[in-house]
């Protein structure tokens, strides 16, 4: 089944040339089925394509999902054009009266800063108490779920002694996990971070599980029981190039950047990237959707508001 997104939203051209399917929004109204509700809070500074790597994971279902773009009101963006925004996202205001079946909180980059400092914090904690009454299940990614993890459970995040940039291999340690059924012993995930959360401090919160971890880029995904609350602390939606963006701008401007590990072939940045991590982000997302979103989420919508997990 299709992702149905705003027609003339940048993803859906790229989507269509990587033969996703995109699911107009006439056709979409005819089906006699009922569409996955999905809200994505998009705090990247490159929106649009933040909006299209995860569109591209969350079109690679069986299932039917309508995505719901919204940004921070507090924040005005540098990096993505006005029009851009104006056409196609809303804001908190304009949905919180809806409930969704599933939420993404994507990363930021404004982990060096204390979580209160960020200004857009205040209304980022009201859309994460909002989330336990009117959202099914909530994905948070990277910087998005250090957040969630310090509003929910008060862990604080750590500074790294220098950036966590690269590739690295993970493991699976709860094996009953279905978040990550069907996985690899060994499977590899993005990383780009200047901060972590410590192991004992998810060990010391008894409504916490760690499902997944890296020996080098350490905890990776951590869930709340029923899967309500979803912390994944890598990039599984970066492109190719992603990385290699990243590090051609920090080279540029002079910061202090390794090159990013078990990425470029002999560690050669003239070399074209190799992706060794797009099929288990692919199972990642459809495994959420799957087991943690359609198949225990309401048919009646409305009723996520009782917090029943079926």
């Amino acid at each position: 089944m299709p992702i149905k997104i705003p027609n003339n939203l940048p993803a859906a051209e790229v989507l269509h040339q990587e033969n996703i399917f995109i699911m107009p929004e006439d056709r979409a109204v005819s089906q006699d089925i009922r569409p996955l509700q999905i809200l994505l809070l998009n705090l990247m500074p490159k929106k649009i394509q933040t909006e299209t790597q995860l569109s591209r994971l969350l079109g690679n279902t069986p299932l039917q999902i309508e995505l719901e773009l919204i940004v921070t009101k507090t924040h005005q963006s540098a990096n993505t054009p006005a029009e851009h925004l104006q056409a196609f996202y809303k804001t908190f205001d304009d949905v919180k009266h809806r409930t969704f079946d599933g939420m993404i909180i994507t990363g930021a980059p404004v982990e060096n800063m204390p979580f209160e400092e960020v200004d857009y914090w205040q209304e980022l904690c009201e859309i994460m108490e909002w989330t336990k009454t009117h959202v099914h299940s909530t994905f948070h990614i990277c910087w998005g779920a250090q957040a969630g993890l310090y509003y929910h459970y008060g862990i604080q995040k750590q500074p790294l002694p220098e950036k966590m940039f690269g590739i690295f291999p993970h493991t699976v340690e709860y094996r009953n996990s279905i978040l990550f059924r069907g996985f690899d012993d060994t499977f590899y995930v993005p990383h780009s971070r200047h901060t972590t959360v410590a192991r004992e401090d998810i060990e010391a919160v008894p409504e916490l599980r760690i499902l997944s971890s890296s020996e080098e880029a350490g905890v990776y995904a951590v869930f709340t029981r029923g899967g309500r609350q979803i912390f994944i602390m890598g990039h599984s939606e970066y492109d190719a190039d992603t990385l290699n963006q990243e590090y051609v701008r920090d080279v540029n401007a002079g910061k202090p950047i390794k090159i990013p590990k078990n990425y470029f072939p002999n560690d050669d940045p003239s070399q074209p990237p190799r992706v060794i991590w797009r099929a288990h982000a692919n199972l990642l997302y459809s495994n959420w959707l799957n087991y943690f979103v359609y198949q225990t989420t309401p048919y009646d919508i409305g009723a996520i508001r009782d917090g029943s997990r079926t």
